[in-house]
């Protein structure tokens, strides 16, 4: 990688990376199972709506908190929007793409088609962030793409639309993440202002979205309302859209846009072989399963590469202040004889 994102990487401690990248791993996994539960086994009927109301609570948590002085970002003028761009747009389809995929793809497969976020992202920074990748992390993330091909080519239960919106919502991703990681070094927002105004400046648009297409008088309407375990799931879903927002935000503070791809990818692991035993949509077959092998091994190949790059470079930095010692000591003991 660049020097420029070495040198940002050296700021933040070891401990601060592990912790927020574990947290975003956990984060992720619960929500996409919590919204498999509402949109699939509850089937609600408006994924517009779900992501409304995970804007909501983190609008309601953050304001809350900045009331309190827990949390500090600047108030809204009409300089936030300038900042902001073009984040909020990036947001929402990644928000509202990721709803729909969820819903409509089994969840072994929707995790193997999340792996092109690696490529995508990896892509953008290329030319965003002008950044360079070694080759050994190049062939990684083919294996991973070559491994979801595999396994995406027996899906029986193909659909032009639900891969449409996942393929959506890779590029939302890997955008949002690059773009993300811009925006937190601007003066005045931070991590929680980037939280906040996503949310401020997308979920009335969102709204007027849904009540247009119906999608709001559908979850309205809703005959689920009633049973306490769907509004636990419901609520559930709500506050763990703000924790998940909060621990992509968290990560690309301490680490990369790319790291918190990598995170995503670790995580995967763990849903996609999980999803073959829970669930009730996956269907299986051995070439589904050997690619979802070699999608995952590849990550954990490109996973590994990654976060051992950074040891590797402090190794070659103490070789090489060895060979100058010892380079030193040689000079001035010929010097002495």
């Amino acid at each position: 990688m660049s020097a420029p994102a070495g040198q940002e990487a050296a700021e933040h401690s070891g401990l601060h990376k592990f912790v927020s990248a574990v947290f975003y791993a956990g984060s992720s996994f619960l929500i996409t199972v919590v919204n498999k539960t509402v949109l699939t086994s509850f089937r609600f009927p408006s994924y517009m709506c779900l992501g409304i109301g995970q804007m909501i609570t983190t609008l309601v948590v953050l304001y809350a908190a900045k009331k309190r002085k827990t949390v500090q970002f600047q108030d809204f003028d009409k300089s936030v929007l300038l900042k902001m761009f073009p984040l909020p747009l990036l947001y929402v389809g990644n928000h509202i793409t990721g709803l729909a995929s969820t819903k409509k793809l089994s969840l072994p497969m929707f995790t193997v088609l999340r792996k092109f976020t690696i490529l995508m992202t990896m892509i953008l920074e290329i030319y965003i962030l002008r950044k360079t990748f070694p080759k050994r992390l190049v062939y990684s993330v083919v294996a991973i793409i070559f491994g979801a091909m595999v396994a995406a080519s027996s899906d029986l239960a193909f659909d032009v639309e639900s891969y449409t919106f996942i393929l959506l919502n890779d590029a939302f991703t890997a955008a949002s993440g690059v773009y993300t990681k811009k925006k937190l070094g601007i003066e005045g927002l931070g991590k929680y202002g980037v939280l906040f105004y996503n949310s401020l400046i997308i979920v009335i648009p969102t709204l007027l979205a849904s009540a247009f297409t119906g999608d709001l008088h559908k979850a309205v309407t809703f005959e689920d309302w009633v049973k306490a375990t769907f509004i636990c799931c419901f609520l559930m879903s709500c506050f763990m859209g703000f924790v998940l927002m909060y621990s992509i935000v968290l990560c690309s503070h301490y680490n990369s846009a790319l790291t918190t791809t990598v995170v995503g990818a670790i995580k995967n692991v763990a849903v996609a072989f999980i999803g073959i035993f829970v669930g009730g949509d996956y269907l299986f077959s051995w070439t589904n399963f050997l690619g979802l092998s070699i999608c995952m091994s590849g990550g954990l190949v490109y996973s590994y590469l990654t976060f051992n790059n950074e040891t590797s470079g402090k190794n070659t930095e103490g070789t090489q202040e060895l060979k100058i010692h010892i380079a030193e000591d040689l000079k001035e003991k010929y010097s002495a004889s």
